[in-house]
């Protein structure tokens, strides 16, 4: 009886494992060089998943149920094994437990700039934080890319390991959904679900996890973007470009300052000025033919850099009454082009 005993402890009869720790991604079950006998019992419970892995080899994999270890239920291990008529003796092989729920709040955050292309600014340095939901939904792959061979892999491990992937993910997806840098920088909160199509595939398929939410916080800009992210939002309130010169100018009075005020001033000097030349006698707008223009050296289309030094304002105010339609102008690729007669209209 004692030598039965002795032999039933070197073998496996139960295999079963109950998390209690809420921050567990795998484990491995630790068999203490046993065996796992012809018949063993499988429990995998809810949220849990188990992979066989035999040298290396990733085998069967098994989702919340009760299972009885035969060669039916386990074809892959059966085939790399090379049992041909099924087996009676006891068998060694890793057997990896996975959390397959969703372990939500994570946070990610972007340790250096992000460098993207906007069409209107160039290269831009963008920094980003937020949290995100995750869980394992391809087990050979997360045990390969990312878990490894860790006897027991946890949520602290995972962040340490894929905090900078995941923010290379979203780089390559901000950079693929040509977001302009205004909308990133004032719309984040519906910029994350945006980017959640382009985010998914490349974490299922290099990872094997899925991202059910993926929260941007904040994003965060080099000075002189927020300045024209202020200026846009000023333009709109006041509606056209020319209120925008009597808000200026009404601000810098306000203020009290004779110097603020008078820049004010000059700023509506140079727009009268600017009208004049514009529309005097032999001035730049009575030269309308092409031949005209050629000969006098001006040209029949500017772009916003010329028309903002005309009007004595900013390139980025130029842009922006050009993308609310109140200064007529054509796009061209990423270039605006400005005829003088829309300039014109414009100042009426």
């Amino acid at each position: 009886m004692a030598l039965t005993d002795f032999l039933r402890s070197q073998f496996i009869d139960i295999i079963e494992w109950n998390d209690d720790s809420r921050d567990t991604l795998s484990y491995r079950y630790p068999d203490d060089d046993k065996e796992i006998k012809n018949g063993a019992q499988l429990i995998v419970r809810e949220s849990q998943k188990v992979q066989f892995v035999y040298l290396g080899q990733f085998g069967d994999l098994f989702g919340p149920g009760k299972y009885s270890l035969t060669t039916d239920n386990i074809p892959i291990l059966s085939r790399l094994k090379g049992w041909k008529y099924g087996f009676e003796s006891p068998f060694k092989a890793d057997v990896y437990y996975l959390t397959t729920r969703l372990f939500t709040g994570n946070k990610w955050g972007t340790s250096n700039p992000v460098m993207v292309r906007d069409q209107d600014f160039g290269i831009v340095r963008v920094r980003a934080f937020g949290t995100y939901d995750f869980r394992i939904v391809d087990p050979p792959k997360f045990l390969k890319e990312v878990a490894g061979t860790d006897n027991h892999f946890r949520l602290d491990e995972f962040a340490d390991v894929m905090r900078s992937r995941i923010v290379s993910v979203f780089s390559e997806a901000l950079a693929t959904s040509r977001v302009p840098v205004l909308d990133v920088a004032t719309r984040y909160s519906e910029l994350g679900d945006a980017l959640l199509p382009l985010i998914n595939p490349a974490l299922s398929e290099k990872y094997g996890i899925a991202m059910p939410a993926f929260v941007i916080e904040n994003v965060s800009v080099p000075p002189e973007v927020e300045q024209a992210i202020d200026k846009r939002a000023s333009m709109a309130a006041v509606g056209n470009l020319n209120d925008y010169v009597k808000y200026q100018m009404a601000q810098g009075m306000e203020k009290g300052g004779a110097g603020v005020a008078g820049v004010g001033a000059e700023i509506a000097v140079g727009m009268s000025m600017a009208q004049q030349m514009l529309n005097q006698p032999g001035g730049v707008m009575a030269q309308t033919t092409p031949a005209a223009a050629a000969a006098s050296g001006i040209p029949e289309t500017m772009g916003p850099a010329d028309a903002a030094k005309a009007l004595g304002v900013s390139e980025a105010d130029v842009i922006a009454s050009l993308e609310a339609g109140d200064l007529k102008g054509k796009r061209i690729g990423t270039q605006w082009r400005i005829t003088k007669s829309a300039l014109a209209e414009f100042l009426k």
